[in-house]
């Protein structure tokens, strides 16, 4: 029987050197912890914040990720993609979400916030009202995603085709032009 894990507090903890205990966690703070490469398949994260931790590389085959928090947490290369798709809310601000993947997730109203997401991919995503505020989109792929409302206002380096993509009532500045133009190789200039 899997442990259930009420409003407790985890702060700089190494799950490398000793794992955190397969279960159940509500309501819980994660600060400075160190998840590096941790296989937490199976985990059930529900109200919970991740604050200044490591949880680049980790596994999250059917992971329950519901109404998270992450926050200066660095986050690379994990497969967002294999989560339990049930109840998924996630929000990140500050982080760094390198060679990550979304490919095919339902995650509308999704902040993005001063992140670093290059080389992400959000192939066939629901991302309707999602923000991408002063994040870094470098190689991003958008391909196929649902981006109606979306706020990319002060998002850098994003590469938008508005042929392959739900661009309705989007949020664009106009130093972001180039973004969305790129295919035609047109220049602009200011």
């Amino acid at each position: 029987m899997e442990e259930i894990i009420i409003e407790e507090s985890f702060i700089n903890q190494d799950f490398i050197q000793n794992p955190i205990e397969l279960g159940e966690y509500d309501s819980c703070k994660f600060i400075g912890c160190n998840f590096q490469n941790s296989n937490l398949s199976g985990f059930k994260f529900i109200d919970c914040e991740f604050e200044e931790c490591n949880l680049s590389s980790v596994k999250m085959n059917n992971t329950s990720l519901q109404t998270i928090e992450f926050k200066g947490c660095k986050i690379l290369g994990v497969h967002f993609d294999e989560c339990n798709s049930f109840g998924l809310s996630l929000s990140f601000e500050n982080c760094q979400l390198n060679h990550s993947i979304f490919f095919q997730l339902q995650l509308p109203k999704t902040k993005f916030i001063n992140s670093k997401l290059i080389d992400v991919d959000f192939g066939e995503c629901d991302l309707r009202d999602s923000q991408f505020q002063q994040s870094d989109l470098s190689g991003a792929i958008f391909e196929n995603c649902d981006l109606q409302k979306a706020d990319f206002r002060n998002a850098n380096n994003y590469n938008l085709d508005p042929e392959k993509n739900k661009l309705k009532n989007a949020k664009f500045s106009v130093d972001g032009l180039a973004g969305l133009l790129g295919k035609y190789q047109i220049k602009i200039e200011h």
